[in-house]
């Protein structure tokens, strides 16, 4: 209780006395999920157990990791973000990081990545390559901007390579690159793929909150979904938002679990 009255003292002083009493509280609620392309820790893709997940968390902006589409028969061909899209009656934008031609000419190419699906129109959207060594699998940084009630949302999603410490660390430090020089209310999303103790995450959280660590309760761990060990899926965010509640929904929708946090905007 104590850090969260602390965070929302600091998200008040950043305003006026006379502005903080009479601009109303604009609030976002945010999502990051691994879907592993909608395979459970049951081995079945059912994308519908993705969108009860999503919808039960009433978020409103949401970024998903290792997202297909028409990747391969292992997803049944599916454009799965327009599909949750589609059922979530939600806008979306789809970050390809693997981009091979279709197996027969005329077919939409095989595309592996993430995707940032909001209640909100995307008014711009970029993904940028992340540094990848040679036994690497290519990774991006996905940058949605949004109009959150009349209120200016930069949203960033990654993914984080699992199997290279030192590539993560570069990885990293290309993130706080590509999202520095901008005063936008801005969230990170993703799964890093590291525990809060490594340096990949210190050089992030140098520059963002850390979110469960200042309104969590207990450790956050996120994987695997059927018995977590491990808190590596994140959400960060810039002083200029407040975090007033966060949690992590136990779901076997995927072999992760999704981090949901609720922020009210501090200008």
């Amino acid at each position: 209780m104590r850090k969260l009255i602390t965070v929302a003292l600091s998200c008040l002083f950043l305003l006026p006395p006379s502005v903080a009493a009479a601009v109303p509280s604009r609030q976002v609620k945010v999502l990051t999920y691994n879907i592993h392309h909608g395979a459970g820790i049951d081995g079945v893709v059912d994308l519908e157990r993705i969108a009860q997940v999503i919808e039960q968390s009433g978020a409103d902006v949401i970024g998903l990791q290792e997202v297909d589409n028409h990747w391969s028969a292992r997803s049944n061909w599916v454009d799965q973000a327009a599909w949750l899209a589609q059922r979530l009656e939600l806008h979306f934008a789809f970050a390809a990081n693997l981009d091979l031609p279709p197996v027969n000419t005329g077919e939409p190419r095989r595309q592996y990545g993430t995707a940032v699906l909001s209640r909100y129109p995307i008014r711009n959207f970029t993904n940028t390559l992340l540094p990848l060594y040679p036994t690497g699998e290519q990774r991006g940084l996905a940058v949605a901007e949004l109009k959150v009630r009349g209120q200016e949302l930069r949203f960033a999603n990654t993914h984080l390579t699992s199997n290279n410490n030192a590539e993560r660390l570069e990885q990293a430090h290309k993130v706080v690159e590509l999202l520095s020089g901008s005063q936008e209310p801005t969230i990170l999303a993703g799964d890093l793929n590291a525990s809060p103790e490594k340096p990949e995450i210190k050089v992030l959280a140098e520059v963002w909150r850390d979110t469960w660590t200042e309104v969590g309760a207990g450790p956050g761990y996120t994987h695997e979904a059927d018995h977590p060990t491990a808190r590596i899926d994140y959400l960060l965010h810039t002083a200029s938002l407040r975090p007033t509640s966060a949690d992590v929904p136990v779901t076997f929708a995927s072999d992760h679990l999704p981090v949901a946090a609720s922020y009210t905007f501090c200008r």
